[in-house]
């Protein structure tokens, strides 16, 4: 796969569709790879060239030692959008990558068409549910994702998704074991200090937020929140858990093109 030069290391990505056409740009949650996205491809990439990367301390991108912020990674985004010379694109993040998208909504709009946030927060979580997570990770390594990967079908789909579709929750929840512990740890931190609840309403680029009616841990009123705090963002409702966009697929998928071509 191609890999952009930051100053600190590679970040991975592929380029899916045809060139010439509006550039989609997509962005993994925690613990996942942007073969998260792979459920969205054939429909996407119809209508747009689709950008696909993997947040740096994930899959094959760079995974540099300390915390990172959520303003870290979205500058990641921009330097692969400067490498590529894109201008200006679509942004689809789920999870944490919908925490990016908040910061780049709010900090680089201009560089936006439309937005989309998926199964996210202005705020997900505290402190009391991250740091003893980011504790484990460091101090178990390996075994610790294990864990959490065996931990992450209950918040990742509904009962009836993982028990019908086995292959493709394993599918995902696999990368979650695969991801470095120490670039999930220092993502953990990005996404425990990252709240956007007082900075939603500079968002001015049309706003699409996505949530899964069975997601506890961005809930549909965590979707509301961002929708009222946004001039005319549209929302969208699923029946799913955290990865609505895998446990959905096509409608998750339409609705996207939907909103992104009007």
């Amino acid at each position: 796969m191609p890999r952009v030069q930051l100053a600190e290391g590679e970040l991975n990505y592929t380029l899916d569709g045809a060139e010439g056409k509006p550039v989609l740009v997509l962005s993994n949650s925690l613990g996942t790879d942007l073969g998260m996205w792979d459920t969205q491809i054939a429909a996407f990439t119809e209508h747009f060239q689709v950008l696909r990367y993997d947040t740096r301390g994930h899959g094959a991108s760079l995974v540099t030692p300390g915390s990172y912020t959520i303003e870290q990674l979205g500058m990641d985004v921009l330097a692969l959008l400067d490498a590529l010379k894109l201008d200006k694109v679509h942004f689809c993040g789920l999870s944490m990558g919908g925490l990016i998208g908040q910061w780049l909504g709010i900090n680089a709009g201009h560089r936006l068409h439309k937005l989309v946030i998926c199964n996210t927060a202005a705020k997900i979580g505290s402190q009391d549910v991250w740091n003893p997570r980011i504790e484990m990770v460091l101090s178990q390594g390996e075994q610790a994702m294990v864990s959490l990967r065996d931990a992450s079908i209950a918040r990742w789909f509904t009962p009836a998704f993982a028990e019908a579709h086995p292959g493709e929750a394993k599918r995902i929840t696999d990368m979650l074991a695969a991801t470095s512990p120490q670039g999930y740890a220092a993502n953990c931190a990005a996404v425990r200090d990252a709240d956007f609840r007082e900075q939603l309403v500079s968002i001015q680029v049309p706003l699409l937020v996505v949530v899964g009616t069975e997601d506890a841990v961005t809930t549909p009123a965590d979707g509301h929140f961002i929708e009222e705090r946004v001039v005319g963002a549209q929302y969208a409702e699923f029946h799913a858990a955290h990865l609505s966009n895998v446990e959905v697929g096509e409608p998750f998928s339409r609705r996207v093109v939907d909103f992104l071509l009007s």
